[in-house]
């Protein structure tokens, strides 16, 4: 078995370097043509080979252990994608590439999984099995490159899978790990909201989109407050209003957009169904209309009791007891749903909450930053993972 906790320094150093040069060059979703052969090239300068593309933009690579025979395989997921925001994180290798930031940091998870590659192929006769290492686009965005993952098969052959994700609310040093539902499930909806054009002085000449597009936004929110249970996740969010344009004009038309987050599938379909009907209700009583298209996205990760306690041994055995702890789900979601709706999988969170850092604003902030001391952390517990679940 190889030795995680000796991943050596020039690694480490490498690893970082990965990680920055990413970070200076993010693309979005769909679009990591350059990252795809920035990451090919930083693999086969170690030596490996069978690179293959998959899913657009993405990449994947199998090692084989030649310690012993096995016909076990694992698959490590790392995403690649980054956000449409302006960095203002301050860091001096801040993102190179106007209105596009790595806010949520699948740099460091590319650059973690890259280090535990080339880890585990200068060892791989100290392990038998197959790990497959597969950097997604498309985490973010649609169409999901986690659902093209598992439609393109590279699934089918797997008995494990393996995700991390780096985590801004528990401290530097630490692993979150815990079985069950790990995070929600997420679609997305657009709205056309049409009402009839007047001149603002006479609002009673026409169909005002704009208040009709309020009040649904206001009605919405009681599909949470007032008809779920508290103890039963369900998060229903407007993030996007466009309508109206000059100030002496009844606006006839208003586009929204939103999400819905939800934590069970009986839950996931009867908020769907509120939130048309009460566009519907709504649109009518204002005597407007609306035009509803929701987009399926992806299932929420639910992690396999046995790799998370997997999880949690490494890293304590690796870093001290204490290091793993036990820490709720996020309301957040995760493309890696699609992987472990598909074959038992495991996604555990790495601490990066550094203050003296400056590491301490959440995902998709301006702001975020990473604390590079976690990232040796992570890529020594992916290594030691991959490899204990292939003894499983």
């Amino acid at each position: 078995m190889p030795r995680p906790d000796q991943l050596p320094a020039e690694l480490v150093v490498r690893m970082i370097a990965v990680r920055r040069h990413l970070h200076v060059n993010p693309e979005l979703s769909n679009e990591e043509a350059e990252t795809q052969a920035y990451l090919r090239a930083q693999l086969e300068a170690e030596g490996l080979a069978d690179i293959r593309d998959v899913a657009g933009y993405g990449l994947s690579v199998d090692i084989t252990g030649t310690g012993g025979f096995s016909n076990r395989k694992v698959a490590v997921r790392a995403d690649i994608d980054a956000l449409p925001i302006e960095e203002r994180s301050g860091v001096a290798f801040s993102s190179a590439k106007p209105g596009v930031m790595h806010a949520c940091g699948h740099d460091a998870h590319a650059a973690m999984v890259f280090a535990a590659a080339t880890h585990l192929h200068r060892h791989r006769d100290s392990f038998a099995g197959t790990v497959r290492f597969i950097f997604q686009p498309a985490e973010e965005a649609e169409p999901l490159g986690g659902r093209r993952i598992v439609k393109e098969g590279l699934l089918d052959d797997i008995d494990a899978a393996i995700g991390i994700h780096v985590d801004p609310y528990t401290e530097t040093g630490k692993i979150s790990v815990s079985g069950g539902p790990y995070t929600l499930a997420s679609d997305i909806f657009d709205v056309i909201v049409r009402g009839t054009s007047a001149h603002a002085a006479k609002p009673a000449e026409g169909v005002d989109a704009i208040a009709a597009a309020c009040a649904m936004i206001s009605e919405l929110q009681k599909i949470v407050a007032r008809e779920t249970d508290a103890y039963d996740p369900l998060v229903v969010s407007i993030t996007g209003i466009e309508g109206g344009g000059a100030y002496n004009v009844i606006a006839d038309t208003v586009r929204l957009k939103g999400t819905i987050r939800s934590g069970s599938q009986v839950t996931r379909l009867r908020a769907r169904e509120r939130v048309h009907e009460i566009l519907e209700g709504l649109a009518a009583a204002h005597r407007a209309t609306v035009e509803f298209k929701l987009i399926e996205g992806e299932p929420p990760v639910v992690n396999d009791a046995a790799l998370a306690q997997i999880v949690s041994s490494a890293a304590d055995q690796l870093f001290g007891n204490g290091t793993s702890i036990a820490a709720p789900g996020w309301t957040a979601a995760d493309d890696f749903g699609f992987y472990s709706e598909k074959r038992p999988s495991v996604y555990f969170r790495l601490g990066i909450r550094n203050e003296a850092e400056g590491s301490v604003y959440p995902l998709h902030h301006p702001q975020f930053r990473v604390d590079e001391a976690a990232l040796k952390i992570g890529a020594e517990t992916i290594a030691k993972v991959a490899c204990d679940a292939l003894g499983v």
